[in-house]
Protein backbone atom coordinates (compact mmCIF):
# COMPACT_ATOMS: atom_id res chain seq x y z
CA UNK A 1 0.00 0.00 0.00
CA UNK A 2 1.19 3.48 -0.72
CA UNK A 3 1.83 6.02 2.05
CA UNK A 4 -1.26 7.97 0.92
CA UNK A 5 -3.52 4.93 1.29
CA UNK A 6 -2.02 4.08 4.69
CA UNK A 7 -2.57 7.60 6.05
CA UNK A 8 -6.10 7.73 4.66
CA UNK A 9 -6.88 4.37 6.28
CA UNK A 10 -5.65 5.60 9.68
CA UNK A 11 -7.68 8.81 9.46
CA UNK A 12 -10.84 7.06 8.26
CA UNK A 13 -10.67 4.50 11.06
CA UNK A 14 -10.21 7.16 13.72
CA UNK A 15 -13.04 9.44 12.60
CA UNK A 16 -15.42 6.54 12.11
CA UNK A 17 -14.87 5.81 15.81
CA UNK A 18 -15.45 9.47 16.69
CA UNK A 19 -18.72 9.45 14.73
CA UNK A 20 -19.85 6.29 16.53
CA UNK A 21 -18.66 7.81 19.83
CA UNK A 22 -16.55 4.68 20.20
CA UNK A 23 -13.51 6.51 21.58
CA UNK A 24 -12.32 8.38 24.63
CA UNK A 25 -10.98 11.22 22.47
CA UNK A 26 -12.68 14.49 23.31
CA UNK A 27 -11.25 16.20 20.22
CA UNK A 28 -9.07 15.44 17.25
CA UNK A 29 -6.15 15.15 19.64
CA UNK A 30 -6.42 12.47 22.32
CA UNK A 31 -5.16 13.26 25.76
CA UNK A 32 -6.85 16.59 26.38
CA UNK A 33 -8.70 15.04 29.26
CA UNK A 34 -11.92 13.07 29.47
CA UNK A 35 -13.56 15.85 31.47
CA UNK A 36 -13.20 18.32 28.58
CA UNK A 37 -16.46 18.53 26.64
CA UNK A 38 -17.03 19.29 22.97
CA UNK A 39 -18.72 22.52 24.04
CA UNK A 40 -15.70 23.63 26.06
CA UNK A 41 -13.35 22.93 23.17
CA UNK A 42 -15.59 24.73 20.67
CA UNK A 43 -16.00 27.73 22.96
CA UNK A 44 -12.21 27.95 23.32
CA UNK A 45 -11.63 27.94 19.56
CA UNK A 46 -14.15 30.66 18.75
CA UNK A 47 -17.72 29.36 18.58
CA UNK A 48 -20.47 31.36 20.26
CA UNK A 49 -23.16 29.87 22.47
CA UNK A 50 -25.70 30.61 19.74
CA UNK A 51 -23.62 28.81 17.12
CA UNK A 52 -23.12 25.76 19.31
CA UNK A 53 -26.85 25.53 20.05
CA UNK A 54 -27.92 25.60 16.38
CA UNK A 55 -27.39 21.83 15.88
CA UNK A 56 -25.87 20.52 19.12
CA UNK A 57 -25.53 16.96 17.78
CA UNK A 58 -23.22 18.24 15.03
CA UNK A 59 -20.69 19.70 17.44
CA UNK A 60 -18.12 16.99 18.14
CA UNK A 61 -15.39 19.32 19.38
CA UNK A 62 -13.16 18.47 16.44
CA UNK A 63 -11.99 21.85 15.17
CA UNK A 64 -9.07 24.19 15.72
CA UNK A 65 -11.00 27.37 14.92
CA UNK A 66 -14.27 28.71 13.56
CA UNK A 67 -13.99 29.26 9.79
CA UNK A 68 -17.44 30.88 9.67
CA UNK A 69 -16.08 33.75 11.77
CA UNK A 70 -13.19 34.43 9.40
CA UNK A 71 -14.90 36.06 6.46
CA UNK A 72 -17.96 37.34 4.62
CA UNK A 73 -20.79 35.03 3.56
CA UNK A 74 -23.53 36.47 1.36
CA UNK A 75 -27.06 35.30 0.66
CA UNK A 76 -27.33 33.04 -2.37
CA UNK A 77 -23.71 31.91 -2.37
CA UNK A 78 -22.51 28.32 -2.75
CA UNK A 79 -20.23 27.02 0.01
CA UNK A 80 -18.21 23.80 0.18
CA UNK A 81 -16.85 22.40 3.46
CA UNK A 82 -13.76 20.20 3.14
CA UNK A 83 -14.00 17.39 5.68
CA UNK A 84 -17.47 18.28 6.92
CA UNK A 85 -17.76 15.70 9.71
CA UNK A 86 -21.12 15.83 11.49
CA UNK A 87 -21.91 19.09 9.72
CA UNK A 88 -21.65 21.91 12.25
CA UNK A 89 -19.84 24.34 9.93
CA UNK A 90 -22.15 23.46 7.03
CA UNK A 91 -25.21 24.31 9.10
CA UNK A 92 -23.69 27.58 10.27
CA UNK A 93 -22.79 28.47 6.68
CA UNK A 94 -26.33 27.58 5.57
CA UNK A 95 -27.74 30.18 7.94
CA UNK A 96 -25.41 32.76 6.41
CA UNK A 97 -26.22 32.09 2.74
CA UNK A 98 -29.93 31.65 3.33
CA UNK A 99 -32.52 29.56 1.47
CA UNK A 100 -31.28 30.75 -1.93
CA UNK A 101 -27.76 29.62 -1.09
CA UNK A 102 -26.36 26.11 -1.17
CA UNK A 103 -23.89 24.28 1.08
CA UNK A 104 -22.08 21.07 0.18
CA UNK A 105 -20.21 19.08 2.81
CA UNK A 106 -17.58 16.64 1.54
CA UNK A 107 -16.32 13.82 3.74
CA UNK A 108 -14.75 10.41 3.10
CA UNK A 109 -16.10 8.68 6.22
CA UNK A 110 -19.44 6.89 5.89
CA UNK A 111 -20.21 7.17 9.58
CA UNK A 112 -19.74 10.95 9.55
CA UNK A 113 -21.85 11.32 6.41
CA UNK A 114 -24.66 9.31 7.98
CA UNK A 115 -24.56 11.46 11.09
CA UNK A 116 -24.49 14.71 9.10
CA UNK A 117 -27.38 13.71 6.85
CA UNK A 118 -29.46 12.74 9.85
CA UNK A 119 -28.72 16.09 11.47
CA UNK A 120 -29.77 17.94 8.30
CA UNK A 121 -33.10 16.11 8.19
CA UNK A 122 -33.78 16.47 11.91
CA UNK A 123 -33.17 20.22 11.85
CA UNK A 124 -34.79 20.94 8.48
CA UNK A 125 -31.77 22.15 6.51
CA UNK A 126 -32.94 21.90 2.91
CA UNK A 127 -30.09 23.96 1.46
CA UNK A 128 -27.38 21.57 2.71
CA UNK A 129 -26.20 18.30 1.16
CA UNK A 130 -23.38 15.92 2.02
CA UNK A 131 -21.31 14.11 -0.61
CA UNK A 132 -18.84 11.30 -0.16
CA UNK A 133 -15.44 12.13 -1.56
CA UNK A 134 -11.81 13.01 -0.94
CA UNK A 135 -10.76 16.60 -0.48
CA UNK A 136 -8.03 16.33 -3.12
CA UNK A 137 -10.56 14.98 -5.67
CA UNK A 138 -13.71 16.93 -4.92
CA UNK A 139 -17.02 15.70 -6.38
CA UNK A 140 -17.70 19.30 -7.44
CA UNK A 141 -17.88 20.95 -10.89
CA UNK A 142 -15.21 23.37 -12.08
CA UNK A 143 -15.68 27.05 -11.16
CA UNK A 144 -19.01 26.42 -9.40
CA UNK A 145 -18.31 27.51 -5.81
CA UNK A 146 -18.12 30.93 -4.15
CA UNK A 147 -16.55 29.91 -0.82
CA UNK A 148 -14.63 26.93 0.54
CA UNK A 149 -14.25 26.39 4.28
CA UNK A 150 -12.26 23.82 6.21
CA UNK A 151 -11.66 23.27 9.90
CA UNK A 152 -8.62 21.28 11.04
CA UNK A 153 -8.82 18.83 8.12
CA UNK A 154 -6.32 19.69 5.39
CA UNK A 155 -3.43 18.74 7.71
CA UNK A 156 -4.82 15.18 7.57
CA UNK A 157 -4.41 14.95 3.79
CA UNK A 158 -1.22 13.23 2.54
CA UNK A 159 -1.00 15.58 -0.49
CA UNK A 160 -1.90 19.09 0.62
CA UNK A 161 -0.88 20.67 -2.68
CA UNK A 162 -3.43 18.47 -4.46
CA UNK A 163 -6.08 19.64 -1.98
CA UNK A 164 -5.41 23.31 -2.65
CA UNK A 165 -5.14 22.78 -6.41
CA UNK A 166 -8.53 21.07 -6.48
CA UNK A 167 -10.00 23.81 -4.30
CA UNK A 168 -8.69 26.34 -6.83
CA UNK A 169 -10.33 24.32 -9.62
CA UNK A 170 -13.83 24.36 -8.12
CA UNK A 171 -13.81 28.01 -7.01
CA UNK A 172 -15.23 30.68 -9.27
CA UNK A 173 -12.96 33.59 -10.21
CA UNK A 174 -13.07 35.86 -7.17
CA UNK A 175 -13.82 32.89 -4.92
CA UNK A 176 -12.30 32.57 -1.48
CA UNK A 177 -11.30 30.05 1.16
CA UNK A 178 -11.51 30.42 4.92
CA UNK A 179 -9.40 27.78 6.65
CA UNK A 180 -8.44 26.90 10.21
CA UNK A 181 -5.65 24.35 10.25
CA UNK A 182 -2.87 22.99 12.41
CA UNK A 183 0.69 23.86 11.38
CA UNK A 184 4.02 23.09 12.99
CA UNK A 185 6.34 25.59 14.64
CA UNK A 186 9.19 23.05 14.80
CA UNK A 187 9.91 19.83 12.93
CA UNK A 188 8.78 16.50 14.35
CA UNK A 189 10.91 13.40 14.77
CA UNK A 190 10.49 10.51 12.31
CA UNK A 191 8.87 8.54 15.14
CA UNK A 192 6.31 11.30 15.70
CA UNK A 193 5.64 11.48 11.96
CA UNK A 194 4.86 7.75 11.94
CA UNK A 195 2.71 7.75 15.10
CA UNK A 196 -0.86 6.88 14.10
CA UNK A 197 -2.36 8.72 17.06
CA UNK A 198 -0.50 11.89 16.10
CA UNK A 199 -1.50 11.48 12.45
CA UNK A 200 -5.18 11.13 13.35
CA UNK A 201 -4.75 13.88 15.94
CA UNK A 202 -3.81 16.52 13.33
CA UNK A 203 -0.13 16.66 14.27
CA UNK A 204 1.75 13.83 12.54
CA UNK A 205 0.86 14.99 9.04
CA UNK A 206 1.06 18.73 9.66
CA UNK A 207 3.52 20.95 7.81
CA UNK A 208 5.77 23.70 9.06
CA UNK A 209 3.97 27.03 8.80
CA UNK A 210 6.17 28.43 6.01
CA UNK A 211 5.94 25.20 3.99
CA UNK A 212 2.15 25.21 4.36
CA UNK A 213 1.84 28.79 3.12
CA UNK A 214 4.18 28.06 0.20
CA UNK A 215 1.90 25.23 -0.92
CA UNK A 216 -1.20 27.44 -0.84
CA UNK A 217 0.61 30.03 -2.96
CA UNK A 218 1.92 27.34 -5.32
CA UNK A 219 -1.67 26.26 -5.96
CA UNK A 220 -2.39 29.75 -7.29
CA UNK A 221 -3.98 31.47 -4.31
CA UNK A 222 -3.28 34.89 -2.88
CA UNK A 223 -3.07 34.39 0.88
CA UNK A 224 -3.76 36.40 3.99
CA UNK A 225 -3.03 35.29 7.55
CA UNK A 226 -6.14 36.23 9.51
CA UNK A 227 -5.09 34.95 12.94
CA UNK A 228 -2.58 32.68 14.69
CA UNK A 229 -3.61 30.74 17.79
CA UNK A 230 -0.53 29.50 19.64
CA UNK A 231 -2.40 28.88 22.89
CA UNK A 232 -4.02 25.81 21.36
CA UNK A 233 -0.70 24.05 21.86
CA UNK A 234 -1.29 24.16 25.61
CA UNK A 235 -5.05 23.69 25.65
CA UNK A 236 -5.38 20.78 23.22
CA UNK A 237 -1.94 19.52 22.18
CA UNK A 238 0.00 19.02 25.41
CA UNK A 239 2.61 21.62 24.55
CA UNK A 240 3.58 20.19 21.17
CA UNK A 241 5.11 22.73 18.71
CA UNK A 242 1.88 23.51 16.87
CA UNK A 243 -0.47 26.39 16.31
CA UNK A 244 -3.82 26.95 14.66
CA UNK A 245 -3.43 29.03 11.52
CA UNK A 246 -6.48 30.99 10.35
CA UNK A 247 -6.05 31.68 6.67
CA UNK A 248 -7.83 33.49 3.88
CA UNK A 249 -6.97 32.24 0.37
CA UNK A 250 -8.30 34.06 -2.67
CA UNK A 251 -8.67 33.15 -6.34
CA UNK A 252 -8.18 36.40 -8.25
Amino acid sequence: MTEKIEVTKVVKKHYAKVARQDTDCCSTQCGCGKDTTAEEISRAIGYSEEEMSLVPEANLGLGCGNPIALGQFNEGETVVDLGSGAGIDCFLAAKKVGPTGHVIGVDMTDEMLEKARKNAITHGFKNVEFRKGYIDQLPIDDASVDIIISNCVINLAPDKLAVYRDAYRVLKPGGRMYVSDIVLLAELTPEQRADENLIAGCVGGALLKDDYLAIVNQAGFRTEILMEDREISKTQYQGMPVMSLKLGAYKD
